[in-house]
């Protein structure tokens, strides 16, 4: 993740009224959203938090939270009363109107929860609107929409007008016309919430798959909990105009920061929320695979374990060995490990949510490798922890296949009479080779 801020929110109020900078200084002293309301409706209180370049930073509340009116003060559609907003190291509480539409038009992008598309205008020309505004030629400018057109799934739909589509292909317009504006910024508002469920989804993973390819920075607002988590990187959730948690999806679900979350998210699916990363232990038993099965063998001996993982010197993970294979390659004198390693059914990654591990680990008798994007192991999920992880699983469940326990160690005594012996083999031959 790129560390460079590419929005910073520092003590913004928003305050609806007749009277609203009295209404910031009484809250500033400590006074309440109610105790203001006769000076004017404080929509925002004392909201902070920066956005990293290229992530997607989810505001998420209730109706009346004020994450809309927040969102509205990070493009200066509604001035802040109080405090600074500065999009791509500009203050825009400082600069001229007629600055501020050029921060718009080449910095920060909007996508609306009601499309807000032109209904004379065909879908090219409505996603070519923002160059429009920038003088761009027209040639150009169609040019580029239709390459912005495809990559949200509209290609050859630009002669079209908007009565003429689905109300989940008019909000891919609003979100190509977003992009086609080039700017580094995009604010989504409820983008997807007029959507019917399926087509919400779609276009959910669709927003997530063109951030992988674009890096946009993406602020985005939503009343919806599972929305998110699974679009955010981080989540900011807010209550009566205040931001009352910032953290990962994971952060929120497993610490949340006060009874109000905690209510919040006690509904969520866990399993399509937290990772492997985010319940992984250290793996204990890890042999090297240049270490030769005399050292894996000692090392499942002193840790009686059954299993191993198998790891080179820079911890890639290649697959696990059990210990009565590695003992028949000690009896027999190989001096290679690799005979004995198994590959089951392979490591999981980091980022795996848990909803996909429950297979692999009813079938898996031992832990299940985690690893990371370099292929290096970090970590072991047990079925135990699995299972802990979910924390609110109903009581009743469906009969599951039996399935077999991972096998008990070799018995301490029977491995150290083996590597006794086979030492003494070694020494032996070694002597009489030097006769």
């Amino acid at each position: 993740m790129n560390e460079q801020i590419a929005l910073s929110v520092q003590n913004v109020y928003k305050v609806f009224g007749k009277r609203p900078a009295e209404a910031v200084k009484r809250l500033k002293a400590g006074k309440t959203r109610e105790e203001v309301s006769a000076l004017g409706t404080a929509a925002v209180i004392d909201a902070s938090f920066d956005v990293r370049a290229g992530e997607i930073f989810v505001v998420m509340g209730l109706s009346g939270s004020g994450k809309s009116t927040l969102i509205r003060t990070l493009n200066g559609l509604q001035p802040q009363t109080a405090g600074s907003v500065v999009v791509g190291g500009t203050d825009i509480s400082t600069i001229s109107d007629g600055e501020l539409r050029k921060v718009r038009q080449q910095k920060i992008s909007m996508v609306f929860q009601h499309f807000a598309l032109m209904p004379h205008r065909t879908v090219a020309d409505n996603a070519a609107y923002a160059l429009e505004v920038q003088g761009v030629a027209k040639a150009e400018r169609l040019a580029r929409a239709e390459k912005v057109l495809k990559l949200v799934g509209l290609e050859g739909w630009g002669d079209k007008f908007p009565a003429e589509l689905s109300g989940g292909m008019q909000q891919r317009v609003g979100l190509a016309r977003a992009l086609c504006a080039e700017t580094d910024i995009l604010l989504m508002d409820e983008a997807f919430s007029a959507l019917d469920p399926l087509i919400r989804r779609e276009m959910q993973e669709q927003l997530v798959a063109l951030q992988a390819d674009l890096g946009k920075t993406i602020v985005f607002i939503t009343h919806d909990l599972n929305e998110a988590m699974f679009l955010g990187d981080r989540i900011a959730v807010m209550r009566d105009g205040r931001i009352v948690q910032i953290g990962t999806p994971d952060d929120i679900l497993t610490h949340p920061a006060n009874d109000y979350v905690a209510q919040f998210v006690q509904d969520v699916d866990r399993t399509r929320v937290l990772t492997a990363g985010s319940v992984m232990e250290p793996a204990r038993a890890v042999v090297n695979l240049s270490g030769g099965p005399r050292n894996a063998l000692r090392t499942m001996r002193d840790l009686q374990t059954s299993a191993a993982f198998v790891v080179d010197r820079r911890r890639t993970f290649f697959g696990t060995v059990r210990d009565r294979d590695v003992m028949h390659l000690v009896e027999s004198r190989a001096p290679d490990l690799a005979a004995a390693v198994r590959n089951g059914n392979g490591p999981v990654r980091a980022e795996t949510p848990l909803s996909e591990l429950f297979g692999l680990a009813v079938e898996s008798p031992i832990p299940l490798p985690v690893v990371d994007d370099e292929g290096r192991l970090v970590g072991v999920i047990p079925r135990v922890t699995l299972l802990a992880a979910l924390g609110n699983v109903p009581s009743s469940t469906t009969d599951i296949p039996i399935v077999e326990s991972a096998p008990a160690p070799i018995p301490e005594q029977e491995v150290t009479r083996t590597l006794n012996k086979t030492s003494m083999d070694v020494t032996t031959s070694a002597e009489g080779g030097t006769r």
